[in-house]
């Protein structure tokens, strides 16, 4: 059963509410929802497709649900099992402290950059922060570029010298819908697009999860979605060989469903709409201490949505990757 009508699904479910719906990961979170076997979307906020349903705008999604223009009280008064807010950075404070006065024991997961710095709240990057997870209800969820650079470099952390430096190009839809030129087709045509060269949010979210500085050097290009991030590492002693570097990949995330390690650089155009992250074209410099490696994955998937429900899952005692396609279905 895929419709999450809540009149109609059963009542095991676990009724979640979704803040701030009408973005490109709202949709996308809704699509997933709809899919999963446990979890029931029981609202859905957007202030502009109030009233609208939302199999309108998300085929996807089955039900006669409709969108509402919740405020914080309203939204904590519902009672969901979990919410989660999909809000612009500096809109989550009165939707949590609602939540915190009226309904405490409701899981928040909030995608946007407001806790991500606050040891109160868990960090949500299951593959690097699983172990710290222990009941939390207030979970904050990383962000796309920060996902790819701890990715990229948990692996090398007690290898390294010197401040890491990342080159990273995303798609068009990280820049959210609202209209700016990151996500002006016409001026991204034959183009790509530097931008917040240094102090990024997300350059300082990976610094402050890795303990060390690291440099992010963002662009914006004329497709729609994925992450391509090239990371240059300087290292403290020589590596025999690119494969010695490999092989430090494969141990740390081998038995991570979602950390597929390649030999080959891999593509973002076949990374779009899967779950899933790839890191590959490894390289060494000729004295072994200079390493370069590319890590793609989905902003919208895994750097936000899929990221989201593997949170979701642990927060509510069910299996990490429920309703989390596999790699021959995505």
């Amino acid at each position: 059963m895929t419709s999450n009508d809540s009149m109609s699904e059963p009542r095991t479910r676990k009724r979640i509410g979704l803040i701030g719906a009408r973005g490109y990961t709202g949709a996308e979170l809704i699509r997933l929802l709809a899919a999963h076997p446990r979890l029931q979307l029981a609202f859905v906020s957007s202030r502009e497709l109030g009233g609208q349903r939302v199999a309108e705008h998300v085929p996807e999604f089955a039900g006669a649900l409709r969108y509402e223009n919740l405020d914080a009280a309203a939204t904590a008064a519902r009672g969901a099992d979990a919410v989660i807010l999909a809000l612009p950075n500096g809109k989550a404070a009165p939707y949590v402290a609602a939540i915190d006065a009226q309904a405490p024991r409701t899981v928040i997961v909030d995608l946007s950059a407001d806790h991500r710095f606050d040891d109160a709240w868990y960090y949500g990057l299951p593959e690097l922060t699983r172990a710290r997870y222990a009941g939390q209800r207030r979970i904050s969820n990383p962000g796309c570029y920060a996902t790819a650079m701890q990715l990229a470099l948990a692996p090398l952390r007690e290898h390294l010298a010197g401040m890491p430096v990342c080159f990273g190009v995303s798609g068009y839809s990280g820049a959210g819908t609202t209209p700016s030129d990151k996500n002006d087709a016409d001026k991204l045509r034959d183009n790509l697009m530097p931008y917040q060269l240094t102090g990024h949010v997300h350059e300082r979210e990976a610094s402050h999860q890795l303990g060390l500085p690291v440099a992010l050097m963002p662009h914006v290009a004329a497709y729609f979605r994925g992450i391509t991030l090239t990371a240059h590492v300087s290292l403290a002693r020589a590596l025999a060989d690119v494969e010695t570097l490999r092989a430090l990949y494969r141990a740390r995330y081998a038995r991570e469903p979602l950390l597929h390690v390649l030999d080959a650089a891999p593509w973002v155009s076949r990374i779009a709409g899967r779950h899933h992250v790839e890191i590959g074209g490894f390289a060494l410099g000729a004295d072994g201490r200079r390493a370069v490696l590319v890590v793609i994955l989905d902003n919208l998937l895994k750097g936000a949505a899929t990221q989201a429900l593997q949170n979701l899952n642990l927060a509510l005692g069910l299996a990490e990757f429920d309703g989390i396609p596999p790699l021959a279905e995505t």
